[in-house]
């Protein structure tokens, strides 16, 4: 699944592929199609991989999990040997706790063979050392880590279960118990590993029709959307690489089993590839511990609520005081950073802004008058991008753009440098490897800062007396509430 994850000793790497597979047909239901195979691909940096062995076409079963090998919360011994509601964990916490107990049997566990084929060490931000991620300086992403919320989380739901269940929890690296400062760093450490598992290869189990949906909390750092969604561990599926250009393969869950399925003809020797969706590389090196410039197209800088306040003239100590925030607040429409895309030269610039920030925007860069008005209203002013609100913006990238201690022309020479030491001497190790991966995501969102000031200076260097908006129509920013609607 990624390029940079690193899998177990080199020497058992076939003999470990080879037992997995063996393993996995012989579970009940399971169907793998005799025109894939799991290939080696470490010489493409890419670790295991599916290939095409023959001619695919579009529509065609590659294989087939049945629900009852996902490892799961459901599926684990584990939920019968406690007194604890496994599901009052939430989907992250309980799958987490799950493979600690499964990877804990060793050769007992019944995933005994899928464990060793899953890799180890990980390139997720999770284990990145202080001065690794302070090459990502100026990035929003280093703040979506959450490594002190997790651990957190780690340490008042898993580890007392932990425990209080030493024969279920057999200590590991020679210790007594999880007690301590050591005991306490190790299950942190293997809660870590199993955490950045369910991160990189966890797929998101949609209930079957007849089952009723179950809520739960995250414990584990993710994106909102995803933190009820039971999780599982599928066998096979994670083994697909993810490219947004060759993607050629999508899991379909139906009501008993889950089967991916080609999207499209795939030739014999050709990889199979997943998708992750438009998600860009500052969240790819997060989540999966890789960078790819297929999903270049997709990065995105992320502006705080923060510094568009700072750069409108509030004080961040006032900020929940302010009445036209709150209207905004009160109506759930209100964010703590706004994602902003690479600018589209088919849209308006307005239009490739999130309408919740050209509504921020508005609001902030109400008059007094303007804003007294929409209070005695209580209703939020009609988003508009206008010069002000343009302007706004353009200080707050600026601002944005300081916080980064390189620019474009410095990372891109760093950038050949790393490349030509690869070409030269091989796949880059350690904290080079890292460092890499660090450049071209700050290279990609400055490039979108840069796109934007562009789109921006020529917004603003319209002639004021146009009263043009961004999307060509006229206007004047500075009417009221009243003479907008």
């Amino acid at each position: 699944m990624s390029s940079s994850t690193h899998f177990f000793n080199s020497d058992h790497f076939q003999r470990q592929s080879d037992e997995f597979a063996s393993w996995l047909v012989s579970l009940p239901g399971v169907m793998v199609n005799y025109k894939i195979r799991i290939a080696d691909l470490r010489a493409n940096a890419a670790g295991r991989g599916v290939v095409a062995q023959t001619d695919i076409v579009e529509g065609e079963e590659l294989f087939t999990i049945p629900r009852d090998c996902v490892l799961s919360t459901h599926n684990s011994k584990l939920r019968g040997l406690l007194s604890h509601d496994l599901e009052e964990l939430g989907p992250w916490l309980s799958l987490m706790l799950v493979m600690i107990y499964e990877y804990l049997q060793g050769a007992n566990s019944a995933w005994a063979p899928y464990f060793k084929v899953l890799p180890q060490d990980f390139d997720t931000l999770m284990f990145w050392s202080p001065s690794e991620l302070q090459e990502l300086q100026g990035s929003a992403v280093v703040e979506k880590i959450g490594k002190e919320g997790a651990e957190a989380s780690i340490l008042e739901g898993i580890a007392p279960i932990v425990r209080s269940h030493p024969s279920l929890f057999p200590p590991i690296d020679g210790l007594a118990s999880y007690d301590g400062d050591a005991g306490t760093q190790a299950l942190l450490n293997l809660a870590h590993t199993m955490g950045s598992l369910i991160m990189a290869y966890a797929f998101d189990i949609e209930k079957p029709e007849n089952e009723e949906e179950e809520d739960g909390e995250d414990g584990y750092m993710t994106d909102d959307e995803e933190e009820q969604s039971s999780k599982g561990m599928v066998p096979l599926a994670d083994m697909l690489n993810a490219d947004a250009d060759r993607n050629n393969a999508r899991l379909f869950q139906e009501e008993t089993s889950l089967v991916m399925k080609a999207i499209k003809n795939i030739r014999a020797g050709e990889e199979i590839f997943n998708d992750y969706g438009e998600i860009p590389r500052a969240d790819l090196l997060r989540r999966y511990g890789y960078v790819t410039n297929n999903y270049a197209p997709f990065d995105v800088i992320e502006i705080s609520l923060d510094l568009l306040c700072s750069c409108a003239g509030l004080r961040d100590s006032d900020l929940e005081n302010q009445p036209r925030l709150r209207l905004l607040y009160d109506r759930d429409l209100l964010d703590d950073g706004y994602d902003i895309p690479r600018p589209s030269q088919d849209h308006t610039l307005a239009d490739n802004l999130p309408e919740e920030l050209v509504l921020l925007l508005t609001t902030l860069t109400l008059s007094p008058e303007q804003s007294a008005d929409q209070q005695q209203k209580q209703k939020p002013p009609r988003p508009n991008f206008n010069r002000a609100e343009a302007t706004l913006l353009r200080d707050a990238i600026q601002r944005n753009y300081g916080r980064y201690s390189t620019t474009i022309a410095q990372d891109q020479e760093l950038l050949a440098q790393l490349n030509h030491s690869e070409a030269s001497s091989g796949p880059l190790a350690g904290s080079a490897r890292r460092l890499k991966m660090a450049i071209q995501v700050r290279i990609g969102e400055k490039e979108v800062m840069e796109h934007l000031g562009s789109r921006l200076r020529e917004l603003l260097g319209t002639s004021s007396s146009s009263k043009r908006t961004a999307s060509g129509a006229g206007d004047d920013s500075r009417r009221t509430k009243a003479q907008r609607t």
